[in-house]
């Protein structure tokens, strides 16, 4: 049985066991999240909508950052230029259960 759950704004498809990184989440290590399966597909029956009645358990396993990666801007003949960084952070979620 897999489900996909929605979080962060992105779609995931999950099955019981899996480690997904998604958006970052507000809990420590250890703690418990839900989420809102959108859909659901065990063997031949697919729920979407309003008839998936699934919740996805899942535990934070770490929080954490993306590697850092640079932005870099300029317009040619004007001397202006601009680097920034950006580290994303993220969260690590083990899935536990679909039920």
């Amino acid at each position: 049985m897999y489900a996909v759950i929605l979080t962060g704004g992105k779609q995931y498809k999950v099955e019981a066991g899996d480690v997904i990184e998604v958006e970052k989440l507000e809990g420590e290590a250890g703690a418990k999240v839900e989420f809102t399966a959108i859909m659901t597909v065990d063997g031949d029956k697919v729920a979407v909508g309003a008839d998936v009645k699934a919740k996805v358990s899942g535990e934070i396993v770490k929080q954490g950052k993306t590697k850092k990666i640079v932005v870099f801007k300029y317009k040619a003949k004007k001397n202006e230029r601009v680097k920034n960084g950006h580290r994303q952070a993220f969260t690590k979620v083990k899935i536990t259960n679909i039920a």
